[in-house]
């Protein structure tokens, strides 16, 4: 059965996709967006502002930043896909279709418009897909013109937490960041977890492929399994930077953005070359709190 694709209240065009085992998942075609996720009870596993105001103003999510993303906030920043109408893809890289309710294929390539803004030719792809307590996301770049790019690429995936305070994410000791709230300054990550205690806005480099978010409050585990994407950002603006950010308020209190990304090395693609990355979000109903589950053993692929 071929996709439905409606328009919201707002005049926006939504794809709702559903799997079997009860969960669902929304993807505006303006900007790719995915704009919910919610699994096999109704719960929402990703963060919306409550106070969206129409069709260039929704915050959260899984957005694309795409050709840069060297900058974490504020997401309104890079808008060169996020305001474009993608298409619904009828001959993807791997030939798959959209005939299933469970995933999507989207394409967006470059107008005579953009080559004004970035003169560069491109077809920019991604698969979306949901399983039982997974949610899928396979981007991939080509470059259709006679000229060599770069860029750097991010997934933005801001998720539904109880009280950031309760949270805690592991797989990222050890490895060096770039603390955007100080300029970019370079650091080494010292602690054996990252815990919220005040603003964090930072881009770890050259990360494990997997990186598991624990939050205490809700007893659940998000792991981030990511390839092709070495790079990852982790952001929540706090009390005084969360106003900042419009209508966002004491919200901020109930969500974390963990992005995969290619920042510190951005990607070079000749001609006709294809780049091709990888992200799968698990939802774990169980927590490192609850003694269900060894989070470095997440991490590790071992559990």
């Amino acid at each position: 059965m071929p996709l439905n694709v409606i328009k919201d209240s707002n005049g926006l065009q939504r794809v709702s996709l559903s799997e079997p085992g009860g969960s669902s998942l929304e993807v505006l075609l303006n900007g790719g967006h995915v704009v919910s996720w919610k699994n096999d009870r109704g719960e929402e596993l990703l963060f919306i502002r409550n106070k969206n105001a129409g069709r260039s103003a929704i915050f959260g999510g899984i957005s694309i930043a795409f050709p840069q993303a060297t900058s974490l906030v504020p997401f309104e920043a890079n808008e060169y896909v996020r305001t474009r109408l993608w298409s619904l893809d009828c001959s993807p890289l791997d030939h798959t279709s959209n005939d299933s309710q469970s995933s999507v294929n989207l394409v967006l390539g470059s107008s005579d418009k953009d080559l004004k803004k970035w003169p560069c030719r491109f077809e920019l792809r991604i698969r979306i897909s949901i399983s039982p307590g997974k949610l899928t996301l396979m981007p991939s770049v080509i470059n259709v013109g006679d000229k060599s790019f770069s860029f750097t690429f991010a997934m933005r995936n801001c998720l539904s937490v109880s009280d950031i305070s309760e949270v805690r994410v592991e797989g990222l000791e050890t490895l060096d960041y770039l603390d955007n709230s100080l300029r970019k300054e370079r650091f080494t990550e010292q602690a054996d977890a990252l815990t919220f205690d005040g603003e964090v806005n930072r881009i770890y480099l050259n990360t494990p492929s997997k990186t598991a978010v624990i939050d205490h409050g809700k007893k659940r585990t998000f792991v981030v399994h990511k390839q092709g994407l070495p790079d990852a950002g982790v952001w929540n603006p706090w009390d005084k930077h969360g106003k900042s950010v419009p209508f966002l308020g004491d919200e901020y209190k109930t969500m974390l953005s963990v992005n995969s990304s290619v920042v510190e090395k951005p990607i070079v693609l000749k001609p006709y070359q294809v780049w091709r990355g990888f992200q799968e979000i698990s939802n774990v109903s169980s927590s490192y709190c609850s003694g269900q589950l060894d989070p470095r053993k997440v991490v590790q692929g071992t559990s």
